[in-house]
């Protein structure tokens, strides 16, 4: 048991410090001025102390009906095995074999509110400024929403951890992280880096987001548009065909976000018939749930680029 402080007057301690001054002897049995403790004023706390207050608390109640707006979280609440606390996911989620359905609430960019009203979520989990609307909407409505915007890999794997955190899954969630890191791990001795342009979209033009350009520079090629990479919205990463010519790429990769490639279309397009990839005909898709959700299955996408870079070796 902690001992409590004597309580001390003001007057008596007033005193003392007066009885000191003029050289005398303070009051038996009261401590003198000096030996006061000055304590600091409280202080509101930071912005990180307040996440962290708030993960933690979500940690000690565990979120019990979680709706997942993107595939990357529905995915890795999967893998972890908080499935059992997910009550509804996006369309654009496959749900694996064998595991439990769960009712589809919307796309991407669109949620239907009365459905997911219905769900009575503790949680709703969404994520890029795309779903921005969505979760201001959802807000309004009285949701407790958790939106993220991961952009590199190091922020995809950090919101690895917060959401195993979140759901009282950390050693699970820190397992697969490792195996996530070691799937990542960048090609060794690479001699000679292939050109490499990633098309996020085809009207406008989009080079790749952070993480693919991370992966391409892993997997021993040169994302021909790096100076894009921290660009966070993709109209910020629009190219012009003209510019795409001009760097030559010697290998084109594509994932029009849920649209299916036509590589015939790229191959056609005015000028292009010069470009190096285009003349070895070293265009590909990328698989869309692989490439461009940030989670765990980009371990997919980045076999998928390691074996297209490889063969340009050849």
């Amino acid at each position: 048991m902690r001992k409590r402080l004597p309580s001390l007057s003001l007057s008596k301690l007033e005193m003392n410090t007066d009885a000191e001054r003029r050289g005398g002897e303070p009051e038996p049995g009261l401590p003198s001025a000096p030996c006061l403790i000055k304590r600091k004023s409280p202080q509101a706390p930071s912005g990180g102390e307040c996440v962290e207050r708030t993960i933690s608390r979500f940690a000690e109640n565990s979120p019990r009906r979680i709706v997942c707006l993107s595939a990357e979280s529905a995915d890795w609440l999967w893998r972890i095995g908080a499935w059992e606390s997910v009550v509804g996911v996006t369309a654009f989620f496959t749900i694996p074999e064998g595991a439990e359905p769960k009712r589809r609430i919307g796309g991407f960019s669109t949620a239907q509110f009365d459905e997911i009203s219905e769900l009575e979520p503790d949680l709703i989990i969404a994520y890029s400024d795309v779903q921005a609307p969505l979760v201001a909407e959802l807000m309004r409505r009285g949701f407790v929403v958790l939106g993220t915007n991961q952009r590199t890999l190091a922020e995809i794997e950090s919101t690895m951890m917060l959401l195993g955190r979140i759901v009282a899954h950390e050693p699970e969630a820190a397992r697969w992280l490792r195996e996530f890191e070691k799937r990542l791990a960048p090609v060794e001795k690479v001699k000679v880096r292939p050109r490499v342009y990633f098309e996020e979209w085809n009207d406008p033009l989009v080079s790749g987001i952070a993480w693919v350009s991370e992966l391409i520079e892993r997997a021993g090629g040169k994302d021909v548009f790096t100076e894009l990479r921290s660009r966070r919205a993709a109209m910020e990463r629009v190219v012009e065909p003209e510019e795409v010519c001009r760097r030559n790429p010697e290998i084109i990769l594509a994932s029009w976000c849920g649209r299916a490639v036509r590589i015939a279309d790229i191959s056609a397009r005015p000028g292009w018939n010069k470009v190096a990839a285009v003349q070895r005909k070293r265009i590909y898709e990328i698989h869309g749930p692989e490439i461009v959700q940030p989670g765990f299955p980009l371990v997919e996408a980045y076999e998928r680029i390691k074996e297209r870079l490889k063969c340009s070796d050849k």
